[in-house]
């Protein structure tokens, strides 16, 4: 008996927690269950091929937003080649609409709905033992399933569908370590958590479902990230949706990680800003620059939007330890926006935007609402007259106070803040051209209006493009300051690597060539120098050290040296 567990994940460096652990608490069938994982970057017929060839005796789907259009084409192939094989799908996408869900997609058997492991567990063990039928599914929570597939029912009441009460909560203490192995894992993010649940009630996060949050027994959690950094895993992405709400909690697992620094693993945390104190903000000052990451979700800095989406924010508070936490140099800290909220327009969204900016972000990340099912949000979209799209991710079209064609507009900004400032390929541009405009969100506002209107000369992916575009932009802007500008896209170029090819855009460094020459036959020939010169005539001589970079930034390491 072959139970294959199915995921399908956004990236290749993603991986599926969920999948992992149903297999680590199948107990003792877990030798009967097979993993596979895809991405949504594969043909559907090459998952499909795959699927076949492992020659399932059941088949389950784990479904998100990110892959709820490919589940479900994949189901009904697969029920066309394996006829026989019975198709369950667990997963936030599925949960809340589970009956609706087999009454539209007769292809599929059944849905796990919440928390998975115990009826995961139980159900297959009814397969393993070959008792899949409705007596023992009814008495499994969390199930929904079409009883005319389980073969006992050849009435006219087979397409009946029974819906068991929900499952109970899991105590996370009592499931076993996801990970047996890694070997499967390599140069991929793993995730891990230590807690379910969130103390808050924000109304567009399902995680606001779940009120009691329940933390896993510390005494399991510091020997598995242990495990972790034995292995010198890459990043380990906690999913905690706070992790900081328990204070002792959070001070327990950073007090480890920075005693057992490996020097490598990095680990990336969900929290609440305004809940550090200074307790533990002397605590990550004293950490490796790149052992954790921290992400702070702001949202909006509108108060009436703040307050019609339930969320209870110290802004003042958030911008205070940002700002501490951004004087260590040693925390990557990660801010959140969301476009489409309630009461907050173009106009109040870019002061939100300009509010943010101004913590200085190492990454600045502008989201847009996505209206999920079994959300207070979609319970209240209409209400508040937001228009989502049909399909997944559900993500809004239109609300009151933004039209479909300011979406549009903030669509391209973020596309300029992703590739210009997300990217910190340009930062030392950035610091000088940015207080040029307005505000920063009417720089990126002009520039995503200057990149629209160049779409022609675009080349996806292309990096030297994008100096060259910014380039144009800055001739256009401020032709006055172009040599300036020129000068400070060449040092962010040379920041990155050691190009073989000098770009277009650089200042000729002919009649400093033999400065340049003698100061990399002191410095080391596999750096770079660069002469740049001040509007007074002062030349200043950089030398970029590809060796050492910086922790956070991954720039090469400047040394300056004037004549």
């Amino acid at each position: 008996m072959k139970l294959l567990l199915t995921a399908i994940n956004a990236k290749y460096i993603h991986s599926n927690l969920a999948v992992y652990s149903l297999r680590a608490a199948a107990g003792s069938i877990r030798k009967q269950v097979e993993l596979a994982e895809f991405t949504i970057n594969h043909r559907t017929e090459d998952i499909l091929r795959d699927i076949y060839r492992r020659k399932p005796d059941v088949l389950f789907f784990s479904c998100y937003i990110w892959n709820m259009l490919y589940v479900t084409e994949l189901t009904a192939e697969c029920r066309k080649v394996l006829p026989e094989v019975p198709i369950w799908l667990g997963g936030p996408e599925v949960s809340y609409d589970a009956e609706q869900f087999l009454r539209e997609h007769p292809e599929v058997d059944g849905i796990l709905c919440g928390e998975g492991e115990e009826s995961f567990h139980r159900l297959g063990e009814c397969y393993v033992n070959c008792k899949a039928d409705v007596e023992h599914l009814s008495k499994i929570p969390g199930l929904v399933f079409r009883k005319s597939l389980t073969g006992c029912w050849e009435s006219a009441e087979a397409e009946q569908i029974q819906t068991n009460p929900p499952a109970p909560l899991v105590e996370l203490s009592t499931l076993p370590f996801p990970y047996e192995a890694l070997t499967d894992l390599e140069n991929r993010i793993i995730y891990y958590e230590s807690s379910r649940g969130c103390p808050f009630s924000c109304s567009y996060c399902l995680s606001s479902i779940d009120k009691s949050v329940r933390f896993r027994n510390l005494d399991l959690v510091l020997p598995e990230l242990q495990f972790f950094l034995d292995r010198r895993v890459p990043q380990v992405k906690f999913v905690d949706r706070t992790f900081n709400c328990r204070k002792s909690h959070a001070m327990a697992i950073w007090q480890y990680l920075l005693d057992h620094d490996n020097g490598v693993t990095n680990f990336h945390f969900e929290i609440a800003a305004d809940l550090l104190d200074r307790e533990e903000l002397e605590l990550i000052a004293r950490m490796r620059p790149g052992l954790i990451q921290l992400e702070i979700g702001v949202q909006s800095t509108n108060p009436r939007t703040l307050e019609a989406i339930c969320r209870k924010t110290d802004l003042q508070e958030i911008r205070e330890v940002v700002s501490k936490i951004h004087g260590g140099k040693n925390i990557h800290q990660h801010l959140d926006l969301i476009a489409g909220l309630p009461h907050e327009n173009y106009e109040s969204f870019g002061l939100s935007f300009n509010d943010v900016y101004a913590m200085e972000p190492d990454q600045l990340q502008l989201g847009f609402l996505k209206v999920l099912k079994g959300s207070q949000m979609y319970r209240e979209a209409e209400q508040y007259g937001i228009v989502r799209r049909t399909l997944p991710p559900y993500e809004v079209l239109r609300t009151p106070w933004l039209p479909f064609s300011d979406v549009l507009r903030l669509k391209m900004i973020e596309e300029m803040v992703e590739n210009y400032y997300n990217s910190h390929q340009f930062d030392e541009t950035l610091k000088e051209l940015v207080p040029a405009f307005p505000s920063p969100f009417a720089f990126f506002e002009k520039l995503a209006e200057f990149y629209e209107g160049r779409r022609e000369e675009q080349r996806k992916h292309s990096r030297v493009q994008r100096y060259e575009l910014l380039l144009a932009f800055i001739r256009e802007m401020l032709p006055e300051r172009e040599w300036h500008y020129r000068q400070l896209l060449t040092i962010d170029y040379y920041l990155r690597e050691r190009a073989k090819a000098r770009p277009a855009f650089a200042p000729d460094q002919t009649i400093y060539k033999e400065k340049l020459a003698e100061l990399l036959r002191r410095t080391g020939k596999q750096n770079h120098a660069e002469a740049v010169s001040a509007e007074d005539g002062q030349v200043r001589y950089l030398v970029f050290d590809y060796e050492h970079r910086d922790p956070l930034s991954h720039a090469a390491k400047v040394t300056e040296y004037t004549e």
